[in-house]
């Protein structure tokens, strides 16, 4: 029987430029999505992959306490190394976003390459794949995620790939061993 794979980007966050970025948690409205998920009904999914940062965790841990499957923490699933910069305002984050991808073998503002990122998620995913015989949720970040989706479909790093505008809280799902059917979708399409 065919295996699936889901990848999910967290929903939107509680932006605090005085905080680390990664120990940003969502918003209300995030958790919110990720309740009305749950109330939804989710897919036969046997074991949650998170991401360490909390926005992933806080995403990751009641989707796989409402399904009573693992939840498996997983640091080669965090997003892009962006310590050097940091938060960046939205318009200067837009725009070095925009260079992180279209430049992938370049430390954009000394942050980790998109080529270096994407190495370290498909590996992860890739482990992660091999230990279980399932379906598998993935809970991460949009910038990794799609570099995910660029090596799954056999295409160079891209933004056009990328899940697009609204926060987060997206999702794309693949027949384990071929490509994507389709790029990101709005969680709520689960």
């Amino acid at each position: 029987m065919a295996r699936r794979a889901y990848y999910l980007s967290h929903p939107q966050v509680r932006i605090d430029p005085d905080l680390a970025i990664e120990t940003w948690g969502l918003s209300d409205i995030g958790h919110a999505r990720v309740a009305g998920l749950i109330a939804r009904g989710l897919p036969d999914i046997g074991v949650v992959y998170s991401s360490l940062e909390v926005k992933a965790l806080e995403t990751a841990r009641p989707l796989a306490d409402a399904l009573g499957c693992p939840l498996v923490n997983c640091a080669e699933m965090g997003e892009n190394d962006r310590s050097a910069t940091g938060f960046l305002p939205p318009a200067e984050f837009e725009a070095t976003a925009d260079r992180f991808f279209a430049e992938p073998d370049v430390s954009v503002r000394g942050w980790e390459t998109a080529r270096a990122a994407q190495a370290r998620i498909v590996d992860a995913v890739q482990s992660a794949l091999l230990d279980i015989s399932g379906d598998a949720l993935f809970v991460g970040h949009g910038g990794v995620g799609t570099l995910l989706f660029c090596a799954l479909r056999g295409v160079e790093i891209d933004r056009r790939y990328d899940q697009g505008p609204g926060g987060g809280g997206q999702v794309f799902d693949w027949t384990v061993g071929h490509k994507p059917d389709a790029g990101w979708r709005r969680m709520e399409d689960l």
